[in-house]
């Protein structure tokens, strides 16, 4: 019998749950809720004849849904999932858990309150370049891993971020948190460990200098890569959100509870797009270049004079279909069998809520001047709840 599954949020990662209909195969998407009829019937039309539109969660709640894809702008993660899941819905809620670790906290409080099922959209952890590393460390590539720098180059930054909500951190809360949430995840997954003090710097370097902005905030729906490519170089932007406030390049560094230390560095305006990872151990090290179609992973694990441009060892990064690199049909795939078979999932609501709670910390550390911030753990109970009915694959 078919998931019966609902979307709550119809914009920029609507998307995400197309994986999820299957009609006859274990799930069907049977409503979409957003505020705005046009988008609403937009989504509608995805996924065939006899699917509702509805424009508030209310009228969603009503359509006799088994789950429910949380999709919809970060700041209302929050009050959206606590609702589906006091509602008794299994929830996908895409990532991050909340734009606070308060809000984190809360969600996860409501899941274990009414038993119910969430999962948060981490998907670098299917992605294959992640994946690829990962085994690597597992397996004592390098020895035990000691640190970790991850240099993320987002190019499309100002057409992706700035354009929209992402820009206002009444929204978002900062870029360290709605865009590094993701890296700072994988580098706590990488690392096995979480973050436990951070100090950060960033500002506001670019962007803030463009004075053509929309005259109110508006919505993407989608991605024009042909405007794109354009829009260069990043002072020629034009059509900002109206309230930009949030930075376009930062650093923080980061002391983990096993000892590892970790740096994360994000920039907005580069004329490449991805993320690199080096990871050192006791053993070697190593290190993704690209990390899409295409990537490899070299691994360094002799003594040389010098460079060693082609490493010890080169990986070959398994290529798949599917957005993010094959990742996101094989992360709903996980949501599913873990609604209709309680599977553990490779991701984790406790890992959620600690990359939220350190990219929180970070921005605050970076408004301060830099000042370390520690980050707090969350709470026993909820780690009990969480970590052992729920664990997560290793």
């Amino acid at each position: 019998m078919d998931v019966r599954t609902g979307v709550l949020g119809c914009g920029l990662r609507v998307g995400i749950a197309d994986h999820a209909h299957q009609p006859g195969a274990g799930s069907r998407i049977v409503a979409v809720c957003d505020p705005d009829p046009a988008r609403a019937e937009a989504a509608a039309q995805r996924y065939g004849d006899g699917v509702r539109t509805t424009s508030t969660l209310d009228e969603l709640l009503e359509c006799g849904l088994d789950a429910v894809f949380v999709v919809s702008p970060d700041h209302l993660h929050e009050e959206h999932a606590i609702r589906c899941l006091e509602a008794g819905l299994a929830v996908y809620l895409e990532k991050p858990l909340a734009i606070t670790a308060e809000g984190c906290d809360r969600v996860l409080t409501a899941a274990q309150q009414h038993g119910g099922k969430l999962y948060v959209g981490h998907n670098m952890r299917h992605m294959p370049v992640v994946r690829t590393m990962r085994d690597l460390i597992v397996s004592g590539a390098i020895g035990r891993v000691t640190s970790i720098w991850c240099r993320h180059f987002v190019g499309h930054g100002g057409d992706f971020y700035f354009k929209d909500w992402h820009a206002d951190r009444s929204k978002s809360t900062g870029l360290l948190l709605q865009k590094g949430a993701h890296d700072i995840d994988v580098l706590h997954w990488l690392a096995g460990g979480y973050s436990r003090r951070v100090n950060a710097m960033g500002a506001l370097t670019v962007y803030g200098g463009i004075t053509d902005r929309n005259e109110r905030e508006t919505y993407k729906t989608g991605h024009d890569w042909d405007e794109y490519e354009q829009n260069w170089p990043p002072l020629s932007q034009t059509g900002l959100n109206p309230v930009v406030d949030v930075e376009d390049l930062s650093m923080v560094n980061l002391q983990l509870d096993n000892g590892v230390l970790a740096t994360y560095q994000q920039c907005h305006y580069t004329p490449d797009y991805w993320r690199n990872y080096t990871v050192i151990g006791t053993e070697g090290r190593l290190e993704n270049f690209g990390d899409g179609s295409g990537a490899v992973v070299k691994v360094w694990n002799r003594r040389h004079r010098g460079y060693a441009p082609d490493g010890d060892q080169v990986v070959e990064v398994e290529r798949a279909s599917g957005g993010h690199g094959g990742a996101d049909p094989r992360i709903v795939a996980e949501f599913l069998d873990f609604v209709r078979a309680d599977i553990p999932t490779v991701t984790s609501p406790i890992a959620a809520r600690e990359a939220v709670a350190t990219g929180c910390a970070a921005t605050e550390s970076l408004r301060n001047g830099g000042k370390p911030v520690d980050v707090t753990a969350p709470d026993a109970a909820l780690l009990d709840y969480f970590e052992h009915p729920h664990a997560s694959a290793s």
